[in-house]
């Protein structure tokens, strides 16, 4: 398997089961006990869960990223317009990357979070994000270096 498919397969696995976490974030706080609990440790701020709404908004928009990446890495067969799923990659990326520069540099700084999930962000959330985001990326310049090739 090459690099590309490597990358490829890693960052539309971590993007789907993200989203598949959020599915289940609609009617659970799984796997934390109870909404306070997730409230902390997940949003940091609030009582509870999101609306579910919200939750199934950020699942879509993380199931379509996991099939754009996939699909521009050679993983799963494309569909649609080739400059569509090209772009739609870019924006992966982008929108990770801003998820966790703006993490690192706002909460705990300028947005009032939870001691918890402050903590839980730079350690994890944002540097998640900022692989994903930067995975994303390879994709996006090895598609259009096959491209060109």
């Amino acid at each position: 398997m090459s690099a590309t498919k490597a990358t490829g397969v890693a960052v539309s696995a971590a993007l789907a089961g993200l989203g598949a976490l959020h599915v289940v974030w609609t009617v659970t706080p799984w796997p934390l006990r109870t909404p306070e609990e997730f409230a902390d440790t997940v949003v940091g701020a609030g009582d509870g869960l999101p609306p579910a709404a919200a939750c199934l908004a950020v699942a879509g928009l993380l199931g379509a990223g996991a099939y754009l990446v996939a699909a521009e890495a050679g993983v799963l067969p494309p569909a649609g317009p080739r400059r569509l799923r090209r772009a739609g990659v870019r924006a992966v990326s982008g929108v990770m990357l801003a998820r966790g520069i703006g993490g690192l540099a706002l909460f705990g700084n300028f947005v009032e979070r939870s001691e918890r999930f402050t903590r839980l962000d730079s350690r994890y959330y944002s540097p998640l994000c900022l692989a994903l985001g930067a995975g994303a990326a390879v994709i996006a310049g090895a598609g259009v270096e096959r491209r060109s090739q």
